[in-house]
Parts: C-alpha cells; sequence; structure tokens
C-alpha cells in the first residue's frame, strides 16, 4: 500500500485485546499522522484484559479490567465507538455499515471480530439457563441464574454444568465455584485440557481439581437439556440425569468470520478469514489480526499470536515489510489454585522424541521434559501442580540442554544450571510480545533500571505477567540493584512501611494507603498490612476494615482443609496438657464428630469442623479455660518442650516450664511468617530445638540459645546466638531477636532466610541483640511488653461480639443451615474427608448432633 500525505480511514471492526493492541500500535509509530483510525466495538464496554475474566467475579467492577489506554481520551485521531456492531462491508463502494445505519468510508479495513463460542447442537442447547463464558455480559447472566439458585435452595449447593474441559472450561468451573456452586465439567476427550497437557499431566491435573470437590466426567457429553421446576435436567452421554441450576458451554470457539463471509474475502477450509504471512486477506485493503485470521490456513487461539498480528498490520499500514513470525502456543496458567504449564512440543509428537517424566502424585507434582532422540536438545514439556520452572525452561526449547534432565524437574530443588545465565540473548523471555533476553539486557544498558523500565520499554511483562520473576533475575544478573518496593502501591519496603506505620496515628488500611500509598491495594499488601497492624496491638483481626485484609485462614481462625472444612486447634503450652482438657478436647470431638490428631507441635488438632460449627465449639474450649493456638496466622505457632528434668534422668533444666513461659509470652505475636520454637532440656535434642525459629537448649548452666532455624522446603539448622544464658537473660535476648525481625523482615520471609539475607549475618544479629549497637534494645523489650500486656484470645473476641460472630454461617441467607456438601468416609480406618466427585460417593445426609446453643445474630 503506497503512503500519501493525506490523512488516510483505518476502520477497525472489533475491540478486543488484539484491537486495541493493533490501534495502540499505529498511533504509537505514525508520528507523521498519517492514519485516522474508527473503532467499532459490539460490546458496550472499551478493550478489557478477557484472559483475566475471570477477575470480574467476586469484584464485579468492569473499569477494573479495562486495558490502559483503551478509550484513547486525548487522541484526536481515533474514533471509539462502543455497542455499535459492523452489519456489512461494501467493497465496491468502500464503506462500513453499522446496526446504527451509519456508513464509514474507509481506506482499509483490519477486521479484530475476534471468536464466538462453540455450542454444541444438543437437542435444548437453547434453552433458558444454557449461557456461554466469554464476555462480561456471559457473566453477569450466570451470575442472575447463580444467584437465584441460591436464593431458592439453601440447604443444598445448587450445581452447576461446564461442557468442556480445556481452558476455557475450567476457567468457568473455577467462576462457578467463587459464585456458590458446585461444578461439574463434562469433557469429551478422556482428560482434561487435551490440547496442552499430555496423559500422564490430565490425569494428575483431574486427580487435583476432583480434591478441591469439583466433579468431573472425563469421555463424555451431553446428550440432553430440559427445563425443570427449579433449573436443568441436564443428561450425560451414559445416560445419567444431573439436575443443574446452569449450564455453561465452554467447549471452545470458532472464529467470527460471518463479516468477511458476506464480503466474499477467501475462507480457510477449517474456519477463519484466510491471510498471507502480512495478514493480508483475499482483498488488499482488508487486513484480519486475532483468532479470526486463519494466517497461511491456520488460526491462533492464544493473545500472543494476536498481538503478533496487530503489530504486522500496523507496519504494513506505515510502509513496512513486517510477516507474522509464527506462533509460541505455549502456556502457563492457574486453574483452580493448580499451576498448569505447557511448552514447545508438550505432546511429544517429533519422531523419536524422548519423555523425561517426574510424577509425584502424593505430592501433586507432574513434570515432563521432550528430548531429541539424542537426549541433547530440549523439544517441549509439560508441568502440573509446580510451573515455577516454567519461565527458564521455555526459552531453551531448541537449544542444548544446559545440565541432566531429571535434576531440571526434580522437586528436590532447583538444579543449579537452571538459571537466566544459562539463556543466551536469543532467547524468547516474554512470549506474550516476542521480547528476548538480548533486548532486554539492552535496555538495561539503556537505562532500564527496574521491573517497571523494562515493562515500558520493551513490554515484557505486560500482559499476562508470567515472565516478571526473570525480568527481576535478569536485572540481578546485570548487576542492577533490586527495588525493594512492597508491591505496586507501596513503594516502601515492608521494613519501611513498618516504621512508617509504627510512628503514624494511623491504624487502618484506608488511612495508610491514602497518606503513604496509591489505588486501593492488592492481595500483597492488604495482609501485609494487616500482619503490620497486628504486630502493632491495633485491636482484634476482624475488626473493622481489618477483617477484610486478612487471608482466608485468619479470616475464620481457623485452617481450611481441603473439603472445605476448618481444623480446630486450641492452645496447650509446651505440649503441657491436664486431663481436663483432654477430656474436653475429647468430648467436643466426639459430640462434633471431628478427627483428632496429635501435632508436630505437641498439640491436638480437631479436623472436620464447619464454619458455622467454628463458635460452638470454640465456646466450649473457652469456657473450659482453653484458647486460640493461632495455628491458623503468621504468628507464634508452638513452643515444643521434652520432659526437662522433672522426670528425665538426663534433665539439666526445667525444659517443660521454660517452654510454657516462652509460649505464653508470645502467643498471639504476629509476624511476617509463622514462628516455631523448641526448648530441650538437655543436649539430646529430644525437642528438636535446632530447626525451629528459636531454640533453647539447656546446659549445666543455663541455656544456649539458637536462632533463624526452619523446616518445611528447605530446612536449616539454628545458629547459637548466645550460651549458658540465665533465664532473665534468655527471654531478653529472645525478645530483642524477635523485634528486630518482625521489623526488618520482607512479607513472608521465614527466619532462616531473613539471616541469610542480614548484612553481616549472625555477627550482626549478635551486635543487634547483644551488644544493643543500634541503641533498640530497651525499645523492643517494651514493645515485646506492651504485646504481653495486652494479648487476648482471638476466638474469645468473636464470642463477645456479635457483629463478629454473624461472619461464621455457612449460607448468609441460612443462618444454622449446615452445609450438605461436606461429608466423610474412612480410610485405613481413620475418618477422611469425602470430596464431591469421588467416586462412590453418596448423596450428602449429615446427621444433627444434639450440640449446645450459641445465638448468632440474624444476618
Amino acid at each position: 500500500m503506497s503512503m500519501t500525505t493525506t490523512k488516510r480511514t483505518a476502520v477497525v471492526i472489533g475491540h478486543g485485546m488484539v484491537g486495541h493492541r493493533f490501534v495502540e500500535a499505529l498511533r504509537t509509530r505514525d508520528a507523521a499522522g498519517h492514519w485516522r483510525v474508527v473503532i467499532f466495538g459490539e460490546e458496550t464496554d472499551p478493550a478489557y484484559d478477557r484472559v483475566g475474566l475471570s477477575g470480574y467475579i467476586g469484584a464485579w467492577d468492569r473499569e477494573a479490567l479495562a486495558l490502559p489506554g483503551s478509550r484513547y481520551p486525548d487522541d484526536g485521531a481515533v474514533d471509539l465507538r462502543v455497542g455499535e456492531h459492523v452489519t456489512g462491508i461494501d467493497r465496491k463502494r468502500r464503506v462500513v455499515t453499522t446496526d446504527a445505519g451509519t456508513e464509514v468510508a474507509y481506506d482499509c479495513v483490519i477486521l479484530a471480530t475476534g471468536s464466538r463460542a462453540f455450542v454444541p447442537p444438543v437437542p435444548g442447547f437453547d434453552t433458558a439457563g444454557c449461557h456461554v463464558y466469554r464476555t462480561l455480559d456471559d457473566l453477569d447472566a450466570i451470575r442472575a441464574d447463580a444467584d437465584r439458585a441460591l436464593a431458592g435452595n439453601q440447604a443444598t449447593k445448587p450445581v452447576g454444568i461446564v461442557v468442556g474441559g480445556g481452558l476455557l472450561g475450567l476457567e468457568a468451573a473455577n467462576a462457578l465455584r467463587l459464585m456458590g456452586l458446585a461444578p461439574h465439567v463434562v469433557e469429551v476427550n478422556p482428560r482434561l485440557m487435551p490440547q496442552q497437557v499430555d496423559t500422564g499431566g490430565g490425569e494428575h491435573l483431574a486427580r487435583m481439581i476432583g480434591n478441591l470437590g469439583i466433579t468431573i466426567s472425563l469421555s463424555s457429553g451431553v446428550s440432553g437439556i430440559e427445563r425443570a421446576a427449579d433449573g436443568l435436567t441436564v443428561t450425560l452421554a451414559d445416560g445419567t440425569a444431573v439436575d443443574a441450576a446452569l449450564l455453561v458451554f465452554a467447549a471452545g470457539v470458532r472464529p467470527r468470520d460471518e463479516l468477511a463471509r458476506e464480503a466474499g474475502l477467501d475462507i480457510a477450509e477449517r474456519g477463519g478469514v484466510l491471510t498471507d504471512s502480512t495478514c493480508t486477506t483475499s482483498d488488499p485493503d482488508i487486513y484480519a489480526v486475532g483468532e479470526v485470521a486463519a494466517i497461511e490456513g491456520r488460526c491462533y487461539g492464544l493473545v500472543a499470536p494476536g498481538y503478533a498480528t496487530a503489530e504486522v498490520v500496523a507496519d504494513q499500514l506505515l510502509g513496512g515489510s513486517a510477516s507474522f513470525p509464527g506462533a509460541d502456543m505455549s502456556t502457563k496458567l492457574k486453574l483452580l489454585g493448580v499451576d498448569v504449564a505447557s511448552f514447545g512440543d508438550a505432546l511429544s509428537t517429533t519422531p523419536g522424541a524422548l519423555d523425561v517424566v517426574v510424577s509425584d502424585p502424593i505430592g501433586g507434582v507432574y513434570s515432563k521434559l521432550v528430548l531429541s532422540d539424542d537426549a541433547t536438545t530440549l523439544l517441549g514439556g509439560v508441568l502440573v501442580g509446580d510451573a515455577s520452572s516454567y519461565g527458564l525452561l521455555r526459552p531453551l526449547v531448541g537449544s542444548t540442554l544446559p545440565g541432566d534432565p531429571v535434576s531440571l524437574i526434580s522437586p528436590a530443588g532447583e538444579s543449579p544450571a537452571l538459571g537466566v545465565a544459562a539463556l543466551g540473548d536469543d532467547a524468547q523471555i516474554c512470549s506474550c510480545n516476542d521480547v528476548s533476553k538480548g533486548t532486554l539486557c539492552a535496555a538495561i544498558a539503556d537505562g532500564a533500571c527496574d521491573v517497571a523500565a523494562l515493562k515500558s520499554c520493551t513490554g515484557a511483562g505486560t500482559s499476562c505477567g508470567s515472565c516478571i520473576p526473570l525480568l527481576s533475575q535478569i536485572l540481578a544478573e546485570s548487576g542492577v540493584e533490586q527495588s525493594t518496593e512492597l508491591c505496586e502501591h507501596f513503594t516502601l519496603s515492608r521494613a519501611e512501611l513498618f516504621e512508617t506505620v509504627r510512628a503514624s496515628d494511623l491504624r487502618t488500611f484506608s488511612g495508610i494507603v491514602e497518606r503513604f500509598g496509591t489505588g486501593t491495594g492488592c492481595d500483597i499488601c492488604k495482609p501485609t498490612i494487616a500482619s503490620i497492624l497486628a504486630s502493632l496491638g491495633s485491636g482484634h483481626i476482624l475488626d473493622g476494615e481489618q477483617a477484610a485484609l486478612q487471608d482466608s485462614n485468619d479470616r475464620f481462625l481457623a485452617n481450611i482443609q481441603r473439603n472445605g472444612t476448618y481444623s480446630v486447634v486450641p492452645r496447650v503450652p509446651g505440649g503441657d496438657i491436664t486431663p481436663e482438657h483432654l477430656i474436653l478436647i475429647g468430648e467436643i470431638a466426639r459430640d462434633f464428630g471431628l478427627y483428632t490428631k496429635i501435632t508436630g507441635g505437641q498439640r491436638i488438632d480437631m479436623f472436620g469442623a464447619t464454619v458455622d460449627q467454628l463458635p460452638l465449639i470454640w465456646r466450649r474450649l473457652v469456657d473450659g479455660g482453653m484458647e486460640s493456638g493461632h495455628a491458623y496466622g503468621k504468628s507464634l505457632r508452638t513452643v515444643k518442650s521434652c520432659v526437662g528434668s522433672d522426670w528425665c534422668r538426663y534433665g539439666q533444666q526445667d525444659s517443660v516450664r521454660m517452654a510454657i513461659d516462652l509460649e505464653l509470652r508470645y502467643r498471639g505475636l504476629r509476624s511476617p511468617h509463622k514462628i516455631k520454637m523448641g526448648v530441650s532440656g538437655c543436649a539430646r535434642e529430644c525437642a528438636e530445638a535446632r530447626g525451629k525459629d528459636v531454640g533453647v537448649i539447656a546446659t549445666e548452666k543455663g541455656w544456649n540459645l539458637y536462632v533463624a532455624g526452619n523446616g518445611g522446603m528447605t530446612p536449616k539448622h539454628a545458629q547459637l546466638l548466645a550460651g549458658d544464658l540465665d533465664d532473665a537473660t534468655l527471654i531478653a535476648y529472645i525478645d530483642r531477636f524477635l523485634m528486630y525481625y518482625i521489623r526488618t523482615a520482607e512479607r513472608l520471609q521465614r527466619t532462616a532466610p531473613w539471616l541469610e539475607e542480614l548484612d553481616g549475618g549472625l555477627d550482626r544479629l549478635k551486635a543487634v541483640v547483644i551488644d544493643d549497637v543500634l541503641g533498640l534494645a530497651a525499645d523492643f523489650e517494651a514493645d515485646m511488653e506492651r504485646h504481653v500486656a495486652d494479648y487476648q484470645c482471638e476466638w474469645k473476641g468473636v464470642l463477645d461480639d456479635p457483629d463478629k460472630l454473624s461472619r461464621f454461617v455457612s449460607f448468609v441467607n441460612a443462618p444454622g443451615v449446615p452445609d450438605p456438601t461436606v461429608a466423610f468416609g474412612e480410610s485405613n480406618g481413620r475418618k477422611v474427608p469425602v470430596l464431591l466427585g469421588s467416586p462412590g460417593m453418596p448423596a450428602p445426609a449429615l446427621p444433627t448432633p444434639a450440640l449446645p446453643t450459641l445465638a448468632l445474630p440474624t444476618v
């Protein structure tokens, strides 16, 4: 297309993610102002993040999903018309016509009409209550049906059928789950996500999603849909009839090529507007981009190739010679909380390909690498359950492996060979926007010194965001010091924010973010500030605004389990328990039908409580003299002890008494991460104190104090801070250590990595805690004394407050009605949860035990 000085008109039909990307690319590069753009968007909303559609659920805020700049408020060369549908393209007259009767003359047309949801021709598919999962309006319609079902059926959890077990189907299932329905996924293939994962990965994915209480029917389909009095009756391929509140078709998409067909453009054999590699259709003045474009006969359904087509057409209109570079169909997502990724030749279609598989069904991790026949070149892979290595493995596709393939995917730890240093400059770091490592390194050399700058100047990380961790690693490899900003809403680190809040008079999130941050907060800063406020003793964690900031466990002061029930753990200081308290726990477990287990921290955990039962259980525990064990919080969990000098012939000090004293002193102390302690009465170390954040071991002269030991994924032995301490000095040093950690650690940082990153390490810690080089020892101890004086049991705080009590109901519209989807079975003589979708699970029918009454306020 020749260039002229006269302004020409490009008509963009469709204002989705790719259409918006084209407009941005054209307007950014068209410095001479050769083009004006008219955009027609069929939806009433301008371009929004369709990839993040499920983020609309809960917030129901359309603006939150809007793509930046998608209204073009200050661009006079862009005419955006939303809610207007193009009905025809007159190629002879070179005009487009809309349903509003508007005609717009064009110099070129860009078809960005995307795809529509595929609805299989099932009898009854057009029945009321059947939906597709594609737009914000679709979600509003699904929500309306879900709300009606929930309001009319308070005793059971209504079922929502999802037809399709691919990416879109599992996203739809999660949407129904978030709306309060019980999802039932029906997939015609023998595994979930058949286009992305292999048989082994599909089995792991199905098992993990099934464990979340989602019913899955594989190698199945829907043969009929009929309207019922309270929803739908859906008949599966095997004749099974399922009563459902609604049904969502998410079985794939088809390109919206009807405008092109009517205009006489060439259509690909399997649908889509046929184009060459420059995205030009059979009419040289009409282009196709995104999912509607069948580039040399093939449609691409991911956002990355769609963006590539937008860039190609923008370049073509400005006289360039760009062509479609091909598509990376790699994907990385979190579906229903399960990490899933596939890249390269994930399904091993290359002749002679070799598979290296690490399968851990107990740990819920499946990893596969596909190698060339000589086992030297990486061709592709599948990751289910843990996709943390995706960002480094995907750019290695087509390259020689940097190490032993098993070690690259072994769960035992990250392979030393697997890092950004192993990637060449041509390695693609951001597949969505086709940004290589070399491009990023060049940007760093030109002054891009943080992730935000790299995103701005290269486009990397601005779409799905999965490559952002690699951007940080490349910056570090390049010697650039990394920002410690907490999140996009706060430029302060957690430690800086702690001191800022501590020095201010602000004790609400809204006040803190207004003065020291921006925006409305996120899943990073909200719980972080909630923890800071709790550490500063700012009232009960469910008071006022703080309730909305908490993570799920803190929100209900109990640990949520895999079947949606909760575990209750009363405090047993130092493992020391009276017969009366043992009897009380036993009676409660018996009356509520709970499973009991002695924990590794010498406490008794009671599993299987529903949310409405929690206050009833707490009341009996509190009345019996027990209190919250804070098993749910980022706080002190337990102080483990041996029997000490009272009973043990080797005991050198009274370890039980010391453990009780420590647990009662530090109970409820909120911190960046959980804290565990241990006290051993001699060097035989029966309490395993050196595996704890604070470990105390008796000597003939007193106590040795060890700090910063952690168990878990990366075990660390605690290090000796001081030896032969008397009781008072020991407690003073622990006070100082904990307060120093709470003030300076990053969010979710345990004591071991905190000490490793502390400038000066253990020597610096000794200088602060023992030598008081900061002059803060008295301040640390005073803060701890305030914590001890202000401590109150969080369970009792709920029981004494009707507003807080009102949260603890299974159904807000029917307080006191139990959740009938919770059921239990037996395995090897132990009580276990039975999940929805488990083979042979009977219809829920739970007896209601005769329990003490605790009045709950009407909601």
